[in-house]
């Protein structure tokens, strides 16, 4: 089958997230997998910042990383870029639990969309539970791939951690 045949067999708006794999538990490791080692190449050193980094590329806005938890096998984390207009606003500010001993990496919430407990409180929805959770992992696989291009150089930073805290 052709690009051409496969491109009308998909709704003319098909948006990224209301995309649904067929399989989504599976679809979700695989993605979460991904997603871990996509962060390890844009942060090689994620492990070893303590509270704040800042990834610095020529011409781009500035990737800011808060670490907001620290286990002995996880540790949770937000990355965000800073765009400075008329204030700062920092987008899409994308809270990160990041599984170090089962190398995977799971969006919690991020600027736009709630955490997933807040969203679904009855557990029996497993399936949009899941679909959920899947389509906040693909943007941030989507968003990972695309930092990955820009060549982000990270160091660690000496402002405040607060200062970069939108979600909770």
């Amino acid at each position: 089958m052709g690009n051409r045949q496969r491109q009308r067999l998909l709704p003319r708006k098909l948006s990224m997230s209301w995309l649904e794999p067929i399989n989504t538990s599976w679809c979700l490791e695989q993605i979460c997998e991904s997603n871990y080692q996509k962060l390890l190449q844009l942060i090689p050193a994620l492990t070893d910042f303590k509270q704040t980094a800042i990834g610095i590329s020529s011409h781009k806005p500035a990737l800011h990383l808060v670490v907001l938890e620290r286990n002995p096998y996880t540790m949770t984390i937000q990355l965000s870029h800073r765009f400075s207009t008329l204030h700062e606003l920092m987008l899409p500010a994308v809270t990160i639990r990041v599984y170090l001993d089962a190398q995977l990496a799971e969006v919690l919430c991020d600027a736009d969309r709630p955490a997933v407990s807040r969203v679904y409180r009855n557990p029996g929805k497993v399936v949009e539970i899941g679909q959920y959770k899947w389509r906040l992992n693909y943007f941030l696989q989507k968003w990972l791939e695309h930092c990955l291009k820009t060549q982000y150089q990270f160091s660690e930073s000496a402002d405040d951690a607060n200062e970069f805290r939108y979600l909770s």
